[in-house]
């Protein structure tokens, strides 16, 4: 079993509006000490949504991203407001950003983005039984919305421009989701 190691000291090295740098000063069980540079965890949790269409669909977003300097096709997602459930954020970012809100919601699962250096997680969750609904967001242009067939990844895996490892983990998990149900309806067809 695995014992995690003493934090013995945190410190602060810089902070900026969104971002944070900390030193954890550690001591390992078998009492090795190191010292780990980290961003700071932000207080605030996220949401990624895959929408769902009736037609087995994805829909898509493409936006401008900073870290990469370019556009990237990828899944809706945002912040979550204080006090706001999983739910509720991932319905008000696909209003926001997509234009759907949907009635039926499914959490798969809470992912990690390099977890050696970062904390930050987002919740990724299934969009299904979606409606027309357009609500104001924060977002500096209008984004282009794309459809997608969910059992094509092989062009969205072509693609350039669709790199963010969450969103392509989030559209395998919702394909392996699809699959299964088609597999379980076939079989209840069967009987």
């Amino acid at each position: 079993m695995h014992i995690k190691p003493k934090i013995l000291k945190k410190e602060r090295l810089f902070s900026s509006r969104l971002f944070g740098i900390e030193r954890l000063f550690l001591r390992f069980s078998n009492g090795v000490e190191r010292q780990y540079e980290r961003l700071a965890t932000p207080s605030t949790p996220a949401v990624m949504i895959v929408a769902l269409t009736d037609n087995g669909n994805v829909l898509l977003i493409r936006e401008y991203c900073g870290g990469t300097e370019d556009y990237q096709l990828t899944l809706p997602k945002g912040a979550m407001d204080p006090g706001e459930s999983v739910f509720d954020a991932a319905n008000r970012e696909l209003m926001e950003e997509v234009g759907v809100g949907a009635r039926t919601f499914t959490e798969l699962k809470s992912l990690t983005l390099s977890p050696g250096y970062m904390g930050f997680r987002i919740h990724v969750v299934l969009a299904e039984d979606l409606y027309p609904e357009q609500r104001e967001g924060d977002e500096p242009e209008p984004l282009e919305v794309i459809e997608h067939d969910l059992e094509d990844m092989d062009l969205l895996m072509a693609a350039a421009d669709c790199t963010e490892a969450r969103a392509i983990a989030a559209l395998y998990m919702v394909r392996d989701i699809v699959r299964a149900r088609v597999v379980d309806n076939k079989g209840a067809d069967d009987e």
